[in-house]
């Protein structure tokens, strides 16, 4: 059987009082998507709520080549038009991604459905990993320790100076950066807006949209670590 891997979405599309639209975004989905399918894996897309989850406006304007490969692609699209409801996944991938955007402050951030998930997910020895404010997920996840997953760990998700720039530091109701040095994380960045990601065994973060396919390959290296297999191919 072929290597299983949960994307997980945001349900939220509104960005706090500032009446604006928000949710996952895309590059973030789009990028890992391709990675993980060209390399064999078998890919499941779930949010909070199910169904069609609502993506950022901004991030369909100037659509990468990934994002318009993503847009172009059948299967893709209808997995996403049907994500499956996160409370009822069973717990049998070998990688679970969290995908970014603004959303995931809101929903997944505080989402005991998605906490339970990962949390076991980590402790059964499984890959996991998010990129940009995807990380946001993981600080309301603790392990069976009762630790936080990020405590003494290597991550990275946007920054609270990327927060500023886009002016939302004030919108969203807490500070990634902030909040997961304050759970332990040994938290690290690079240049704002430039690809950066950390692989701390299973843990797997990146910083930003422009991070997605380094943390979608740094992903797979973790599967083909756990299976002794070639970095580019995850397939049993």
């Amino acid at each position: 059987m072929n290597t299983r891997i949960l994307m997980i979405v945001t349900s939220h599309e509104r960005l706090g009082e500032t009446g604006q639209q928000t949710g996952f975004w895309l590059e973030e989905l789009a990028a890992p998507y391709r990675a993980f399918v060209e390399a064999g894996a078998d890919v499941d897309i779930a949010s909070p709520e199910g169904g069609r989850p609502p993506a950022d406006p901004k991030s369909a304007s100037d659509p990468s080549e990934a994002v318009q490969w993503f847009l172009a692609d059948e299967r893709a699209q209808a997995r996403l038009a049907s994500t499956l409801r996160l409370d009822a996944v069973s717990a049998d991938h070998d990688a679970y991604f969290v995908v970014g955007g603004h959303g995931v402050m809101w929903d997944l951030a505080s989402d005991a459905a998605a906490a339970r998930l990962l949390g076991g997910a980590f402790d059964r020895g499984k890959v996991v990993a998010a990129v940009c404010h995807g990380p946001g997920a993981l600080v309301g996840v603790r392990l069976a320790s009762g630790e936080p997953l990020v405590k003494g760990r290597r991550v990275s998700a946007f920054s609270d100076e990327e927060e500023q720039a886009v002016g939302l530091a004030g919108v969203v109701p807490f500070a990634l950066e902030s909040r997961l040095r304050a759970l332990g994380g040994r938290y690290e960045r690079g240049p704002m807006w430039k690809p950066f990601a950390v692989r701390d065994g299973r843990l797997v973060t990146g910083q930003n949209p422009a991070s997605s396919a380094l943390v979608a390959q740094e992903t797979l290296a973790a599967l083909a670590e756990q299976k002794g297999a070639a970095p580019g191919r995850v397939i049993a």
